[in-house]
């Protein structure tokens, strides 16, 4: 069975990005596609690093985490190391997320103190309060 192969644009329109990201992958060397002239080449291999990047992205990894993560693939195929960093790698993220969603809760607990405030200031002042959709 022959495998296949995926122009920019196929690629691109496969994972619901522009053809713009991929080259932009491929310009930071995560991806690595042949050439038939100048026309790029990709890989089911480079489509399953897309994927993963696109995801460790969303994640909220920087691009050089998700390089290091991908690189150490091709340097251990047992993939020890490379589950090592990803498990370190995800346990910070989550302690990032934590502190950041600590924050946002007391961010929203003082605008809504505000909020209260502001609404008891204007009752006081003969107005009713007028909340506002969100």
């Amino acid at each position: 069975m022959a495998e296949q192969f995926y122009t920019v644009t196929q690629l691109a329109r496969d994972l619901g990005i522009s053809a713009r990201t991929v080259r932009f992958y491929d310009d930071k060397g995560l991806v690595s596609p042949s050439r038939a002239g100048n026309t790029r080449i990709y890989t089911p291999r480079d489509r399953a690093r897309l994927i993963l990047i696109l995801r460790g992205k969303r994640l909220g990894f920087t691009l050089q985490e998700i390089k290091e993560y991908l690189d150490l693939y091709d340097l251990d195929r047992t993939q020890k190391e490379q589950l090592r960093v990803l498990l370190k790698g995800v346990r910070s993220r989550i302690v990032r997320l934590e502190d950041q969603s600590e924050a946002l809760q007391q961010t929203l607990a003082e605008l809504r103190e505000i909020e209260l405030q502001a609404e008891t200031a204007l009752a006081g002042l003969g107005e009713g309060p007028k909340r506002q959709a969100g």
